[in-house]
């Protein structure tokens, strides 16, 4: 699995994307600056990570979003290439329109920095398939800007479609309003795009990977672009 992580000013979390990267697929990442104006040779997977780019202002990721690398990024999405864009990276991908909706202020105007629990919806994605569907992972969230809203009508085309891939809930994987941290509509923590290689998350499951630090359950997504790649040789 090739891969490129993406550097903005102002992001801080592509280190430890990076990192994780290199642990589970045993590849060490590309790290592509904002000017640059094309991805690697080869790249498989390309991944927008969290922090603050250029400070969010304006919106958060609206001035990433038009960063040269970003028509490079459409183009790989476009020829069906993997995208993974975690917190910032989801608001920059719904910023450039390769997601629908936009992310705003947290329903308590307060920015929150505690693990949640995600269900996983579906696990026949790429993004995905490193989970059992219905299944609870404990992962941290970091933002204050994380709160999902679309208009009804993209809602519902994302739930008719199997498009939202993890949603915030309970320990016992119940959709409870108390564990949906951000008041995010649905409970929606992470929405896939009509073809499926284009995955938005708000939680940083990149931080949950090594048991000398904590709980693993972040693995997941990783081995399963590994294991899905992998297939796909």
């Amino acid at each position: 699995m090739k891969s490129a992580v993406l550097v903005f000013p102002g992001i801080n979390r592509e280190r430890d994307m990076a990192r994780t990267l290199r642990l589970i697929s045993g590849q060490e990442p590309a790290m592509v600056w904002h000017a640059d104006t094309a991805l690697p040779a080869g790249t498989d997977l390309v991944v927008i990570p969290g922090g603050f780019s250029y400070g969010d202002y304006l919106r958060c990721g609206a001035i990433a979003a038009r960063a040269p690398i970003m028509n490079a990024v459409r183009e790989h999405a476009a020829r069906g290439g993997l995208v993974l864009g975690v917190c910032n990276g989801f608001q920059i991908l719904c910023e450039t329109g390769l997601l629908p909706g936009v992310l705003m202020r947290n329903a308590a105007l307060k920015f929150i920095c505690k693990d949640v629990y995600l269900r996983v919806e579906r696990s026949d994605t790429p993004f995905t398939c490193g989970y059992n569907a219905g299944q609870v992972i404990r992962v941290p969230v970091a933002h204050g800007e994380g709160n999902y809203v679309a208009d009804a009508a993209t809602v519902a085309a994302l739930e008719a479609g199997g498009r939202v891939a993890y949603r915030y809930c309970a320990p016992d994987g119940a959709l409870d309003p108390a564990w949906n941290v951000n008041g995010a509509i649905n409970s929606i923590a992470g929405i896939l795009n009509e073809r499926g290689n284009v995955l938005g998350l708000m939680p940083h499951p990149e931080n949950h990977v090594e048991s000398s630090i904590g709980p693993t359950d972040g693995r997941g997504l990783f081995a399963g672009l590994v294991q899905h790649f992998a297939k796909a040789a």
